[in-house]
């Protein structure tokens, strides 16, 4: 079974959460990132993402299967957009199932940070001056 996707669709946030309903879960934590219309000072008018599919399935697997042992869960999902995005559009969606809070909440955290670091995921940037860049993982601000 996947818990790890990549579509060109617009993400549907409501049956990723369905799927992940559980009489053992008594939480749910979910991270929704959306394409913004800035970064590190300029303004941003959308971004193109790009995959290496298979690859990209696999290592997203292995993302959820090890949240699955590391922390205590029921289930995950991660959704991952590839394609065109405008401003405003969700471009990853992660969810998480477990007992308590804690759980989820750190499990989510954990999986979009691991798939930001491991899944072969490329972005570009397209910026109002009519300029574009693909950017590193490591170039995203940090909190």
């Amino acid at each position: 079974m996947s818990r790890f996707f990549l579509t060109e669709s617009q993400i549907e946030p409501a049956p990723l959460r369905a799927q992940l309903l559980d009489a053992r879960a008594g939480a749910f934590a979910s991270f929704e990132g959306w394409v913004r219309d800035h970064n590190l000072g300029r303004a941003v008018t959308g971004l193109h993402y790009q995959a290496y599919a298979a690859l990209a399935q696999a290592e997203g697997e292995k993302v959820i299967e090890e949240a699955l042992a590391r922390f205590d869960i029921v289930d995950a999902r991660c959704v991952h957009r590839t394609g065109e995005l405008v401003i405003g559009e969700m471009a990853v969606w992660v969810g998480v199932s477990a007992g308590h809070r804690d759980g989820a909440f750190a499990a989510c955290r954990w999986i979009i940070d691991e798939a930001k670091a491991r899944v072969p995921i490329w972005k570009q940037e397209r910026y109002a001056a009519g300029d574009q860049t693909w950017l590193h993982p490591d170039d995203a601000p940090r909190p």
